[in-house]
């Protein structure tokens, strides 16, 4: 059988004459489950029964925003030229840093307004974090996008991933297998995530969640962008990813041995005042 009739096909369905995309789906799956892990968390540790779900209604558009953002000033070259285009955020075209970064700032300022510590928050929701951009990888899949260069098929099978995934890594338009960094990545958040749920029972200080998972996802997507092809960069061959994520290393790393140092008495993470 032609192996490109054993691709994934990107559009789920339509509704009329609306494609409506895995990636999509996928991403609103993230949120969702992201959302229902975190709100139980939340509940747990003594925050109001609405205060996640008020919290996303500002986070998730503000997100999206901000990734657009960031993806548009990355190629501002292209943009500048085709200021029209600049909307059009159905063709492609966001990036998990720029959305990252409005989460956070929104966040921040959400709590600062309700009087509730943002690093408290940061810590109950890094785990769902981590939920979501482990099932919005999958998404890159379906879009055959965000993936790393040329390998043999030989390479993919001795990773003993299944034939649905290899042909899927099979890109018609350089005739030739590809790195699936989206896998990569996906398979390190999840380690991630298993990470900070163990982290929670240590009872680390206030933080050290949130900062752990700066950490741990800078580390993995340092190392993992440097496989891709479609990389953003600032100057020449410097990645911003790889710089962001020498930033959240940096400052997740110097933020807890700063507290460790200046906070006391330090407040643990399942103290729910």
């Amino acid at each position: 059988m032609d192996l490109l009739l054993l691709q994934i096909n990107p559009i789920a369905f339509h509704l009329g004459p609306i494609p409506v995309r895995w990636y999509g789906l996928l991403i609103v799956s993230g949120i969702i489950l992201a959302y229902v892990v975190g709100q139980r968390e939340a509940v747990k540790r003594g925050l109001p029964e609405d205060f996640l779900a008020d919290l996303l209604l500002w986070a998730v558009p503000i997100s999206i925003i901000c990734a657009r953002i960031y993806y548009v000033s990355m190629r501002w070259d292209y943009y500048s030229e085709n200021p029209g285009k600049i909307i059009e955020i159905w063709n492609g075209g966001i990036a998990i840093h720029g959305a990252l970064i409005g989460a956070f700032v929104t966040a921040y300022i959400y709590t600062r307004i309700k009087n509730v510590s943002f690093l408290r928050v940061a810590d109950i929701a890094a785990p769902s974090i981590l939920i979501g951009q482990i099932i919005g990888r999958w998404g890159n899949f379906m879009n055959q996008e965000a993936y790393g260069g040329e390998v043999s098929k030989a390479f993919l099978e001795n990773l003993m991933l299944p034939d649905w995934i290899i042909n899927q890594m099979y890109i018609e338009e350089l005739g030739s297998y590809v790195h699936p960094t989206f896998l990569y990545e996906s398979v390190w958040n999840l380690i991630g995530l298993i990470i900070l749920l163990v982290l929670r029972k240590v009872n680390l200080n206030r933080g050290e969640i949130f900062f752990s998972y700066l950490i741990w996802y800078s580390i993995g997507r340092f190392y993992i962008e440097g496989m891709r092809t479609d990389s953003l960069y600032l100057v020449g061959d410097l990645r911003s990813a790889q710089v962001v994520s020498i930033i959240g290393i940096v400052v997740g790393l110097g933020a807890i041995i700063y507290r460790r140092i200046k906070v006391k008495p330090a407040v643990k993470y399942l103290d729910n005042k």
